[in-house]
């Protein structure tokens, strides 16, 4: 089925969808990596956001079950090369195809993405319009102008949880609540996760360091997050502007003062502006599992798993250690406080898909604990 893709600034580009009739806009953008498509599609911090793959060949290896990172496909769209319809893998349920369609997620084949890749290179990130029903490229990149600019959205509050849950071994449990509070699952150190849109990766991974992890909503306000009394704060990774969130910065700025905290993606950034830094919006952002880090307290270098299209100045809060830096471009990738157990990260130490060359982040935040204690 013929569709047409087309961007704000007039450029389209001609494919078939693969996923049937339909329409959908958002910001588009790239991701480098070479395998890892189902992680990265239900990955929440791409909520907004059409991905085009780079590897020409998509869904050679089908979907599973077991490799979501959150309850559906998050990304706006899905653009490709080529989709391959009949996956050979011991492990697949499903092919690509099938699984947008099921969640309703458009997908577009048999454009160059070389060249939309290169445009967005040269150009960045744009906001752009796939349809399968209007078919005038001019028509469709002016409604794609008309689509909002991912600056000044709040949208890490929307993608998060509604409510709060416990995260089990055996995945997410309705929190309990006895006389008015919340219970925590077991009897290990008492992290609370303030979910902005989660990778469950995230959560699998902190579970694994043997804590009791409660899970809620960015409007969980400070007095109810002291009422439960954690051992720690966890801030998750999510999309859009950490600017817009307000909200979410003030109560962020309290519990910095009171609880061992770190923060990984757009949690890094919040954390970063609750202590007085600065965000900026990045050309076409880090969207890939190949990004070379260092870590400037090891003095080691890391591939890492990267995905976020803002980054956080804190070069003016003297009282911030750096401690990554991104080799590619020298943005910021981590920083601690120099006095307070406070740590965060830029890139995804959770990988999934990607190296797990930073793991060791969850360690240290369980050392930051257990010192506090």
């Amino acid at each position: 089925m013929k569709a047409i893709l087309a961007l704000e600034d007039g450029t389209w580009f001609e494919g078939q969808s693969f996923t049937g009739p339909g329409e959908s806009g958002g910001e588009v953008i790239f991701n480098t990596g070479m395998t890892g498509y189902q992680e990265i599609i239900t990955d929440p911090s791409y909520v907004g956001q059409m991905v085009c793959m780079t590897y020409p060949l998509i869904g050679n290896y089908g979907v599973n079950p077991e490799d979501v990172e959150s309850d559906k496909v998050q990304a706006a769209a899905l653009i490709v090369k080529e989709c391959c319809k009949e996956p050979s893998n011991w492990r697949s349920t499903e092919n690509l195809p099938d699984y947008l369609s099921r969640n309703n997620v458009m997908g577009i084949e048999g454009i160059d993405t070389r060249a939309l890749t290169t445009h967005l290179r040269i150009h960045g990130a744009m906001r752009g319009i796939m349809s399968t029903t209007e078919l005038d490229p001019e028509k469709l990149s002016q409604r794609a102008k008309e689509l909002p600019h991912m600056e000044g959205l709040n949208l890490g509050e929307q993608a998060g949880c509604k409510a709060p849950y416990a995260w089990t071994d055996d995945g997410p449990i309705p929190a309990r609540l006895d006389k008015g509070k919340y219970n925590w699952p077991g009897h290990g150190p008492k992290v609370l996760v303030y979910d902005y849109g989660t990778k469950w990766n995230i959560l699998r991974l902190l579970k694994a360091q043997g804590v009791d992890l409660l899970v809620v909503p960015a409007s969980f306000t400070f007095d109810e997050a002291c009422a439960v009394d954690p051992d720690g704060i966890f801030l998750t990774n999510g999309p859009g502007d950490p600017a817009a969130m307000t909200s979410s910065i003030e109560t962020i700025a309290k519990l910095a003062d009171r609880f061992p905290i770190a923060g990984i993606c757009l949690g890094h950034q919040l954390l970063g502006l609750a202590l007085g830094g600065k965000s900026f919006k990045l050309k076409f952002g880090h969207h890939g599992a190949n990004h070379p880090v260092k870590d400037l307290v090891t003095e080691k270098i890391e591939i890492s798993s990267q995905n976020h299209g803002f980054c956080v100045d804190i070069s003016q809060l003297d009282f911030l250690e750096q401690t990554h830096v991104n080799l590619n471009d020298q943005t910021l990738e981590g920083f601690r406080h120099k006095t307070k157990p406070i740590i965060a990260v830029q890139h995804h130490p959770e990988a999934s898909s990607g190296p797990h060359d930073s793991r060791y982040f969850f360690r240290r935040f369980m050392e930051l604990i257990d010192n506090v204690s």
